[in-house]
């Protein structure tokens, strides 16, 4: 048991700093990936574009970080960050971090399950494929927040 919390302070301990810090420098974003992940990296850069200011770790188990962030298995993507306090799953969009700062729902954070083609850093030309963003609840339900690319036919 004192080993488990040992681990769950030593994964959170880069996020608490941060949220410590995030009023004074607000839209810090604290990524945790893998380092041999390229569609993170491109994520992370797409989020600078939007005027986020990005910090990132790389690690090699994601598992723990989401763990600790309380993002359920079935709703994780490739990287977990950390902004004002909510936690972003995946390659969500700017816009919809943006609001999810500007409405500040009582909420976990937002996520895009998996790995979806033509989310940021998953853009692989012309193709897009439709996908949501989900707003996880404290109660570990969660609910459709946004939907992207094309309409369903």
């Amino acid at each position: 048991m004192r080993r488990a919390h040992s681990r769950f302070a030593a994964v959170m301990a880069p996020f608490a700093l941060l949220a410590c810090t995030s009023s004074a420098a607000a839209s810090v974003i604290d990524v945790a990936k893998t380092a041999w992940c390229g569609c993170c990296a491109v994520w992370v850069e797409r989020m600078e574009a939007a005027g986020f200011t990005m910090q990132v770790r790389n690690v090699d188990d994601l598992n723990p970080v989401a763990d600790a962030a309380g993002v359920p298995r079935n709703l994780r993507g490739c990287h977990t960050a950390m902004v004002e306090g909510y936690v972003i799953e995946g390659h969500v969009p700017a816009e919809d971090i943006k609001r999810l700062l500007a409405e500040r729902p009582a909420a976990v954070g937002l996520s895009v399950p998996g790995m979806p083609i033509g989310s940021p850093g998953m853009e692989q030309g012309s193709r897009v494929e439709r996908y949501q963003v989900v707003l996880i609840m404290r109660d570990g339900r969660h609910r459709i927040w946004a939907t992207h690319g094309p309409a369903a036919s």
